[in-house]
């Protein structure tokens, strides 16, 4: 049985706390948190501390799920002491500290996974079998606003899952990105929209807001002669495909529900058994990271016509 710490214990942080100590195959030996009644209060009998690095030498694997700008730090001192990482998504802040963590993983033959949550989604993993040569995606991602995630943007908060799930699908490069983004209730961006386009042809439209009143996951994906229509939170999925005697057949996915954190966790400790790399290993949530930030800065660039556009003359 691996012995694991969480460091976070925040209103993401505690679930993976929950899901440690409900596993068969973990004991949660640290809880980790900067405030020790929050993290007493999920601990549940393991030990509790204001300092990841009292975990050192004492457990086998980690998750963090601190704030995005303390990954790298925190991460790279675990994977350096030996431990093995699941880092919440994104791996990092910038392109420089997510190199920092893949490189201090693969120097000391330590497993790094980065919990891009939605590919262990039962009905992501039966789209990914079902993909052939996607041609255009149309993907929604609305949240109602809470004060978690703050420290980045919705494009890193919330978006960079269907920038992977794309990333991953998709058999072009990416060739163009078009973007538009603005904040509404914090300083950051809180609504945006993408368009990426692929040499292959393959166009994903993305919008994602975490100012809506309502909370919708959907996505919806092309290729030839079938359309996919897929419920990210209902794990539910729909395949029309021309043919059939009425000219369109219809099918409804058949899915197993389960919880993809648990899932996820499963798959971590996994590789952490088995020294093979994980799903979803730092290479490739970096790979999602240069999309995230070429995104905002798109969106950058679109918010600086804006402002002269308004500094041009525009009045309330």
């Amino acid at each position: 049985m691996k012995r694991v710490a969480v460091i976070g214990a925040g209103s993401f942080g505690r679930n993976h706390v929950r899901v440690v100590r409900e596993s068969e195959r973990a004991e949660l030996a640290f809880v980790v948190d900067p405030d020790q009644m929050r993290a007493a209060e999920h601990a549940g009998g393991a030990t509790t501390t204001d300092d990841y690095r009292d975990v050192i030498g004492k457990v086998d694997a980690a998750i963090v799920a601190a704030p995005t700008v303390l990954h790298a730090e925190i991460g790279v001192a675990l994977l350096e002491a030996g431990i093995d990482v699941l880092v919440e998504k994104p791996i990092a802040a910038t392109l420089k500290e997510a190199d920092r963590l893949v490189k201090a993983a693969e120097r000391g033959g330590r497993i790094l996974q980065v919990g891009h949550l939605e590919r262990f989604n039962p009905a992501v993993v039966e789209l990914e079998k079902r993909s052939k040569l996607p041609l255009f995606f149309e993907i929604h991602r609305m949240s109602v606003f809470t004060l978690r995630s703050l420290d980045v943007d919705v494009v890193l908060d919330l978006m960079i899952h269907d920038l992977d799930i794309v990333r991953a699908l998709t058999k072009g490069k990416l060739k163009e990105i078009r973007a538009a983004g603005i904040s509404v209730l914090s300083p950051k961006v809180d609504i945006a929209n993408v368009r990426l386009e692929f040499t292959d042809g393959c166009v994903a439209n993305l919008t994602a807001s975490r100012v809506s009143t309502e909370k919708i996951r959907k996505l919806r994906m092309f290729q030839p002669r079938q359309y996919i229509s897929l419920d990210y939170a209902k794990q539910s999925g729909a395949v029309f495909s021309v043919g059939g005697p009425q000219g369109i057949d219809f099918e409804e996915m058949k899915i197993e529900s389960a919880e993809p954190l648990k899932l996820q966790f499963d798959a971590f400790l996994d590789s952490v058994e088995t020294r093979e790399a994980p799903k979803l290993d730092g290479r490739k949530a970096r790979q999602t990271l240069e999309i995230a930030l070429a995104v905002v800065a798109k969106i950058e660039e679109h918010a600086s016509v804006v402002e002269k556009t308004l500094a041009a003359g525009w009045k309330p």
